[in-house]
This record gives structure tokens, C-alpha cells and sequence, in this order.
């Protein structure tokens, strides 16, 4: 990013300024702040929102293109042509708190808000799935597509089918049997439905890329893969990826794909963290050797790993992990001297854990899913991308992970 002359220097502990010999200009090293905080000179008076596409039309000096500047933050999917970026706003937490009693759910304006606040700051790939608030999730991205008047072709939007949607806002157990028989699973037939229903909600004639929330293991391969091929044959759906899964069953249907040639996974979603690591043993080498982009959900561990751990004050823990059973069911066995090293190193680089615990899954080459429930989240996110590990700091926060059971399956 380069900085005219006659503006204010970033004041960001992130930021390290070098001045290029050939041109004498302040560059700096990749790090996205707000429009408004790093480049208050421009600034927006009113008070309302200054977006980074307000910034080349406000300054009265040329600067770089934010074309340039959001390239910086986007990476390929896997061998894909398809560009993402590197940080990926999760959005399973919009909807209804209703929803199988999740108080951490967000309501649309605040759903709306986030998404805008992604978008502004070079989030463009939003990830969420059919079943998420039985569909209100889908429906408040298409909101904001319509509502701020977002081009279609600037964001990446990512969905996932398998499980039911339900008319009410319950969220039943997902058997394809009873009164929910071939309303979920990877049946042709409900692949297709699911597309359809899916498009309406996000109103918009294509999904960027679907992905297999589970692996149904009723349903044939074959059928599986056809089906998905049809559907990206159709128009309706661009590339295809999957969910955690075992290797040996992901590495069965990329076969079948390539030996019928169908359209293959270009991605990956595993359940991968600092304290949750058994995907490094098998599925993230398989990914990277064969070209499948790896972007791992939970990246804070459901929000373990993003505040001090006090265990006889349990408010210390995020909402979500202070009440999500499903908090204490993966992570029971963990090791939690982690999470106090994520803490020493946050304090050591001034940074918050949530941005060591993120820095940590880019630093393997993976794009983290964040669930992000703030402006300043989204905010704070975009600098992750910015904190950087000495070789002693990785093997500090490795060090002490120990073989876990097989979760999120």
C-alpha cells in the first residue's frame, strides 16, 4: 500500500513502514485498516461510513488503485481460477436466536451491519449454509446483496447442504428417515431441491461454490458426484467443495470425479485450530499435494482461543463457548496450557488472541472461517493477515499439542 506524502502516517503497531529507494515512497508492509482510521485526512464529516472504494474518489492526490489494494489480501482456491479472501466471514451466526436456543445468533440489522463491514473492508467471501437458521441466513446475505446495492460479481458467496431446513425454527436431528425422509442428504434429488431453494433465498442465479456440509454415507458415491457435476453443468453453481470428512472418502469421490471427468472439490472445509490438529496428519498434505484449497471452520476453537482461560470464572469465555455443549464435547481433552501460550504471545505482540489464533492458520496456508460478531471484529480481522511468527513462537505455540480424538466428523 502506498501512502501520499501529504497524509498522516498509520498509527498501527502493524504497520512497518520502508521507504523505497527508486521512488521515496512510504510503503508499508500488508496490513487493511478502516478507510476512515488510515486515512483520516479523507475522512467521511458526516459521520456515515467512508467505504475503501470511497478512497481513490475522495483523494486530491492520486494514490494506489483499491483494485491493488484488496488484491493483496486474496489469494486462489486451491488450482482454482477462482480468487478469495484470505479471510472468510463465517456466517452461521445470522438468523434467528430461536435456532436450536443459540443466543449468539444475530438479528438481520445486525447481520446486515457485518456483512457491509466485511465487504468494506475487503472480506468478500462470505461463507454460510442452507441449514443455518433454517435458511435465514442465505436470506439476510441476499438482503444485503439488494439492499447496499452490491454487484454480484464482487463477492464470493460459499454454501453448504446436507442437513435439513425446516419450515419453524427448530433444528431437528438429521436423519433421512420419518417425516424428514429425502429432505436432507446428498441424494440427487436433494441436491438439486436444495440448489434450487438456496438460490431463491440468496436471490441470485448462481452459488460461487457449493460445498457437502457432511458426507452422506447412505447415498452412493457416484450418485453424489454426478449430481454435483450437473449442478455446476447447469449454470446454477460455479465450483464445488467439501466438508470435514475422512481423507480416504474425500480421495474416493475426487477419483470418481476425475475418472468420469466430472467436475472435482476445489476446497475443503476441516475442523482445524491450535487445539484441534489431527487434519495435519492426512487431509491438509492431501489437499496442498493434489491443489485443493484448505479453509478450515472454528479457527478460535469456538471462541476458546480467543480469551485468557479462567476456569472458576466462566465469564471470561466467550458467549458462545461459556453455553455451546458442543464446546465441551470437542474440546474436553484438549490441552489448555495452549490457550494461556496464545495469550503470552498476544501480549508479547500487542496484538488480541483472536488475531494470534487466526494468524496462526494463515501462516499455514489456510484461509480461517471467522464468525465474527462486531464491526470491530471484522475490523480487527483484516489484520491478521499483518502478525507474522519467529520460527521460537510457532514451535512455542505447537509444542505442547498432544493426539486427540477424531471430532466434527
Amino acid at each position: 500500500m502506498i501512502v501520499p506524502r501529504d497524509l498522516p502516517r498509520p498509527q498501527c503497531p502493524l504497520l512497518k513502514p520502508n521507504i523505497s529507494a527508486s521512488r521515496g515512497r512510504l510503503v508499508t508492509t500488508l496490513c487493511l485498516l478502516p478507510a476512515r482510521a488510515l486515512f483520516p485526512a479523507i475522512g467521511n464529516k458526516s459521520g456515515t461510513r467512508l467505504r475503501a472504494t470511497d478512497i481513490h474518489r475522495k483523494s486530491s492526490r492520486p494514490i494506489i488503485p483499491v483494485t491493488r489494494l484488496l488484491s493483496l489480501t486474496v489469494r486462489r482456491l486451491g488450482n482454482s481460477g477462482l480468487k478469495i479472501s484470505k479471510v472468510i466471514l463465517g456466517c452461521m451466526s445470522f438468523g434467528s436466536s430461536k435456532w436450536e436456543g443459540s443466543p449468539w445468533i444475530l438479528d438481520t440489522e445486525a447481520g446486515l451491519e457485518l456483512l457491509m463491514a466485511a465487504y468494506d473492508n475487503g472480506i468478500n467471501t462470505w461463507d454460510t449454509a442452507d441449514t443455518y437458521s433454517n435458511g435465514k441466513s442465505e436470506e439476510i446475505i441476499g438482503l444485503a446483496l439488494k439492499k447496499f446495492n452490491i454487484p454480484r460479481q464482487k463477492v464470493v458467496i460459499l454454501s453448504k447442504i446436507f442437513n435439513p431446513v425446516m419450515d419453524d425454527e427448530s433444528r431437528p436431528p438429521s436423519v433421512n428417515d420419518g417425516p424428514l425422509v429425502n429432505q436432507m442428504g446428498l441424494s440427487r434429488k436433494h441436491i438439486f431441491h436444495a440448489v434450487d431453494q438456496s438460490l431463491k433465498r440468496l436471490g441470485t442465479d448462481y452459488i460461487d461454490v457449493l460445498q457437502i456440509h457432511r458426507l452422506d454415507r447412505e447415498t452412493p458415491p457416484k450418485e453424489i458426484m454426478r449430481a454435483l457435476h450437473e449442478v455446476v453443468q447447469s449454470g446454477k453453481v460455479r465450483y464445488i467443495g467439501a466438508s470435514s470428512m475422512y481423507t480416504w472418502e474425500f480421495q474416493r469421490l475426487q477419483y470418481i470425479a476425475q475418472s468420469n471427468g466430472w467436475t472435482e472439490f476445489i476446497s475443503m472445509q476441516p475442523f482445524h485450530n491450535l487445539l484441534y490438529r489431527e487434519e495435519e496428519r492426512e487431509m491438509i498434505p492431501y489437499c496442498k499435494e493434489t491443489g485443493v484449497g484448505v479453509i478450515p471452520w472454528s479457527p478460535i476453537a469456538r471462541g476458546l482461543l480467543a480469551k485468557p482461560l479462567k476456569a472458576e470464572d466462566q465469564t471470561e469465555k466467550s458467549l458462545r463457548s461459556g453455553l455451546d455443549a458442543k464446546t465441551d464435547k470437542w474440546f474436553a481433552d484438549a490441552n489448555m496450557e495452549i490457550v494461556n501460550r496464545v495469550e503470552e504471545i498476544s501480549k508479547k505482540k500487542g496484538v488480541s488472541m483472536a488475531l494470534v489464533s487466526t494468524a496462526w492458520v494463515l501462516k499455514k496456508e489456510c484461509y480461517p472461517i471467522l464468525g465474527l460478531n462486531s464491526v470491530k471484529r471484522v475490523e480487527e480481522a483484516v489484520q491478521a493477515l499483518a502478525v507474522d511468527f519467529t520460527k521460537e513462537e510457532l514451535e512455542y505455540l505447537e509444542s505442547e499439542y498432544r493426539p486427540r480424538k477424531i471430532q466434527g466428523m
